[in-house]
């Protein structure tokens, strides 16, 4: 199965055509190499997807006939990411609900315990 056609299969992309363009932008790795869509996926194979500021790791498991339902991902895939992925996810996550537009005033009650929380 192409790869562009698994990430879709496996519900870590939205549509197809997104996943074709996070390949074809280079933010899709097989064993610490970059790859084309049409790159067949076998079992065994490690998937890297660069996100905004961190990576995800997926073991494939088994090849999907089609997309599957969300409760079934776990039988294809096995998130493999590191801890130290996985709490960069959480601080930038965090940082991207920190930030006040501009004029909206002052921050209140629970903003100051929330920013003292991330602070913290």
């Amino acid at each position: 199965m192409r790869i562009d056609k698994f990430l879709w299969c496996v519900r870590l992309f939205k549509t197809r055509s997104l996943s074709g363009e996070q390949v074809k932008a280079n933010r899709v790795e097989i064993d610490d190499a970059p790859v084309k869509a049409s790159r067949e996926v076998k079992p065994g194979d490690i998937i890297r997807i660069k996100r905004h500021g961190f990576d995800q790791e997926f073991k494939v498991l088994d090849l999907p006939k089609s997309r599957v339902g969300a409760k079934l991902v776990e039988e294809y895939v096995l998130n493999v990411t590191p801890q130290e992925e996985i709490d960069k996810e959480a601080f930038l996550k965090l940082a991207r609900n920190m930030t006040r537009q501009k004029g909206l005033g002052r921050p209140t009650k629970k903003d100051r315990r929330d920013m003292d929380e991330f602070l913290d």
